[in-house]
C-alpha cells in the first residue's frame, strides 16, 4: 500500500521548505491535506512529484512549490474571503480554506466542479463553496474579495475579475509570455491593480485569460 503520508512529508521537506516558504499555516496545510484525493484516480501515484499534474480539460494542479510560494506571498489571514479561480478538483481550495475565513471556488468544467464538491465535503471542508461559471467571470455575486488566486496561467487579467478585488486586496497569478512564466502579486490601489514579480513558474493559460490577438491580413 502506498504511504501517501510519507510522500506528503517528503513533498513539504524537499519542494516547499527549500523554496523559502516559511509561514507555518501553509506548511501545516500542505502536511495535513491529502493531495492524492483531489486528483483523478489514475494520477494519484504521481500526487507528490514536483511538477504540474494534468487533471483533464486542459487543466493542471499547480506544483506544490508554485502554490506554496504564491500563498506565502499573498499572506492570507484567518478572517479573509478568498476567490479561488480554476479550482479543478479542489486541492487549492482545500489548502486555502485552512488559511482563510471563507473560500469561493470557481470552476468552469462541470465534471471537475462536481469532483471538487464531492471531495471537499468528504474531507470535511466546511468553509468553501464551489461555483460553476466561466473562470474569467469570477463570482461577482459573492464578492468583493480580500484575496484572489488563479490556479493556472494568464496573459491578461479580465476587468470582471479585477473588479471583484477589494480596495487594498491582493491577487496572485502566473503570467505567461511565450514559454516564459512568472508569478506576480497584484495589489489594488485606487482602483488599479499594480503588479510586482514574485518568482518564476509556468502553467497552461486558462480559457478567457489569453490576450486577444488582432487579426492581420
Amino acid at each position: 500500500m502506498t504511504d501517501f503520508a510519507l510522500r506528503r512529508t517528503m513533498m513539504v521537506d524537499t519542494q516547499v521548505r527549500p523554496s523559502d516558504v516559511t509561514k507555518y499555516p501553509i506548511i501545516e496545510a500542505m502536511l495535513a491535506i491529502p493531495r492524492e484525493v483531489y486528483l483523478p484516480e489514475a494520477s494519484r501515484e504521481a500526487a507528490y512529484v514536483g511538477e504540474n499534474l494534468a487533471i483533464g480539460a486542459d487543466r493542471v494542479v499547480l506544483e506544490a512549490r508554485t502554490l506554496a510560494k504564491m500563498l506565502d506571498a499573498l499572506d492570507i489571514q484567518p478572517e479573509e474571503r478568498v476567490l479561488d479561480l480554476g479550482c479543478g478538483m479542489g486541492y487549492s481550495t482545500a489548502v486555502i480554506a485552512r488559511l482563510a475565513g471563507e473560500v469561493v471556488a470557481v470552476e468552469a468544467d462541470d465534471a471537475l466542479a462536481a469532483a471538487a464538491r464531492r471531495t471537499l465535503a468528504a474531507e470535511g471542508v466546511t468553509n468553501a463553496v464551489v461555483r460553476v461559471a466561466p473562470l474569467a467571470t469570477g463570482a461577482a455575486a459573492d464578492g468583493p474579495f480580500d484575496v484572489i488566486t488563479v490556479q493556472g496561467a494568464i496573459e491578461q487579467l479580465p476587468e470582471a475579475v479585477a473588479a471583484q478585488l477589494k480596495e487594498g486586496g491582493r491577487i496572485g497569478a502566473l503570467f505567461m509570455e511565450g514559454a516564459l512564466g512568472s508569478c506576480r502579486i497584484g495589489h489594488k490601489i485606487d482602483g488599479v491593480v499594480a503588479w510586482r514579480f514574485a518568482f518564476n513558474a509556468s502553467a497552461p493559460v486558462l480559457a478567457g485569460f489569453a490576450t486577444r490577438r488582432a487579426f492581420v491580413l
